[in-house]
């Protein structure tokens, strides 16, 4: 059976620093990254429903989502030759790779009717970690990285990014689209049943 403390433990960390910090992005995505490193060091908490890749396109898991929605935890799967298109997110995002590898493009809007501009690209292995805000840098695409195999990553963003209203931008023409993402799962792990360990805990009848 899967562990899932560690994933447990993000989430509370995570809750404890958005208390601390609030809307003060460079602190947060400070803190963020900082939790998400020591979450994505270890790859043997993720449950395996949510890093099933689909032949056809990526998928996107909620983990976790605040009650307040002040932020989300994610599982996005890239199957091989996936990609998105470019898009922003308009919160701030922190994207961690747990397997495999992405390649990420940034870009820059120069104005409905002119193409996007291309200002770098990298790709992001297991252990690193990107940021994304409209401050520090929003607007990119995210590929898989390998030809033979998936490729996981873990997002943390500071909102319920599923719900958050986007933007998808073409390429040649600069032309914008809205979107909202949503999830690809109607369930989410099950971050509270702590039984198994209670019991495993409680002295032994005499």
């Amino acid at each position: 059976m899967t562990d899932i403390d560690p994933l447990r433990s993000f989430v509370q960390d995570m809750t404890r620093a958005i208390e601390k910090y609030g809307s003060d992005e460079p602190a947060m995505l400070r803190e963020g990254k900082k939790l998400l490193s020591r979450l994505i060091a270890r790859d043997d908490w993720l449950p395996q429903a949510f890093a099933l890749d689909d032949p056809d396109r990526y998928r996107q898991y909620l983990l976790y989502c605040d009650p307040l929605e002040r932020f989300s935890v994610v599982s996005f799967v890239w199957g091989p030759g996936h990609t998105t298109p470019v898009h922003d997110h308009t919160v701030w995002g922190l994207v961690g790779v747990l397997r495999g590898a992405e390649k990420c493009e940034e870009y820059e809007h120069a104005g409905e009717g002119r193409p996007m501009k291309k200002t770098g690209e990298h790709i992001v292995e297991p252990g690193g970690i990107d940021a994304v805000s409209p401050t520090v840098g929003d607007i990119h695409t995210v590929s898989n990285a390998l030809a033979d195999r998936p490729s996981v990553s873990i997002h943390v963003y500071g909102a319920n990014i599923g719900a958050v209203r986007r933007h998808v931008y073409e390429r040649e023409t600069g032309a914008i689209k809205p979107f909202v993402s949503g999830y690809t799962n109607a369930t989410m792990p099950n971050l509270w049943d702590r039984s198994a360990e209670l019991r495993a805990q409680a002295p032994a009848s005499s």
